[in-house]
């Protein structure tokens, strides 16, 4: 495993991700943000959750592409259309089915969340870019 995640004393103490990944390797990935669209471009969920989930599965899908793992991703970057805090839960439901199905680990990485005004197209509702270090 290339990334090793931490929660280093002083740090805010919380579950959802980990503050911290140590990571060595030989190659950075640097994923472009990855949204809830099928290989043909057609919206794969319309919910919020299930569009976080769906990008999520799309990051995998990425990372493995390129040759490893979702193990080895070490930051994740969220952009959410109109973010409020009462979106917190749909991001947490989609998190944990990504987590159950697609591997993603727990805690996750490094994250950001940032809201922005709007995405590409108006369907859309979160945009997720990842990097990752691959031995």
């Amino acid at each position: 495993m290339s990334v090793q995640l931490s929660h280093p004393d002083g740090l805010l103490q919380q579950a959802m991700y980990a503050p911290v990944a140590p990571a060595t390797g030989s190659r950075l990935l640097l994923l472009a943000g990855q949204v809830a669209v099928t290989p043909a471009g057609e919206l794969g969920a319309t919910d919020f959750p299930g569009q976080v989930h769906s990008a999520l599965r799309n990051v995998a899908l990425g990372v493995r592409g390129a040759g490893g793992d979702v193990s080895d991703v070490a930051r994740l970057t969220f952009y959410v259309v109109d973010w409020t805090p009462a979106l917190v839960e749909g991001l947490e439901e989609g998190l944990s089915r990504a987590q159950e199905s697609d591997g993603l680990s727990s805690p996750l990485p490094p994250c950001t969340v940032i809201g922005v005004q709007a995405l590409w197209t108006p369907d859309l509702l979160v945009e997720i870019e990842a990097t990752a270090v691959l031995t």
